[in-house]
């Protein structure tokens, strides 16, 4: 990706939005915005515990408690499973080393549509979110050595021919085959880059967002917090 193409992704998504359990919020403004690998960290989680939640799927959400730590949710990964991602991960990756590698990054979609999509799914619609909205610029020029892009929802195989992928579907920024993607008719605007992800945390958050809401399917119900 070159900076021209860069400026147009940002100019095309200058928001990124993360979707968080409802009463999530407490726990980032204390910790930021952690991957699943990091909430294990900082809760101390290890051993078969660990290993269970990092490295198998999650088909419910995992909630975390510690007495000097605010309740945390590890979401769930209902969309993904292990005969979906033996279909379409070439044999050398395994389903385990896919969820570690997911587990250890912090997700965005790009798009509020492709939140949306997620938000009002069907295992999802009846529940509440805290969606974070971010400025992605912002995120890009502070992260930018730790950003990874991703031109499908990497965490879904519920598809009747789920995307192919592999150890380079992510790619660094100045990797990504923009061009590529540009050039592909149902990738318009906003589509080019499915997903943005930082490895392992993002610390500061609060200096990025710019609001937090409270949705249910594709409502929006509260407004939480607005820089």
């Amino acid at each position: 990706m070159t900076n021209v193409e860069l400026e147009e992704l940002i100019a095309d998504c200058p928001k990124l939005y993360h979707a968080a359990d409802s009463g999530s919020w407490k726990g980032i403004t204390e910790n930021g915005l952690l991957s699943t690998s990091a909430l294990l960290d900082l809760y101390g989680i290890s051993g078969a515990k660990r290993e269970k939640v990092e490295s198998q799927r999650r088909p419910f959400c995992v909630e975390l408690i510690h007495t000097n730590l605010p309740r945390a949710v590890m979401r769930d990964q209902k969309p993904m499973d292990d005969p979906g991602l033996r279909r379409c991960l070439p044999s050398r990756i395994s389903p385990s080393d896919w969820y570690r590698l997911l587990n250890s990054r912090v997700f965005f979609w790009l798009t509020e549509e492709r939140l949306h999509r997620i938000t009002n799914a069907a295992p999802y619609r009846d529940s509440e979110h805290e969606v974070l909205v971010v400025d992605t610029r912002r995120i890009v020029e502070k992260y930018f050595d730790k950003v990874w892009l991703c031109p499908i929802n990497s965490g879904c195989t519920r598809y009747p021919k789920p995307a192919a992928r592999d150890e380079n579907t992510f790619q660094r920024i100045p990797d990504y085959p923009y061009e590529y993607w540009r050039k592909k008719k149902k990738r318009i605007r906003g589509e080019r880059v499915v997903e943005l992800c930082v490895d392992y945390s993002i610390p500061d958050i609060m200096d990025y967002v710019e609001r937090v809401y409270r949705i249910k399917g594709h409502h929006h119900r509260e407004l939480i917090f607005e820089a």
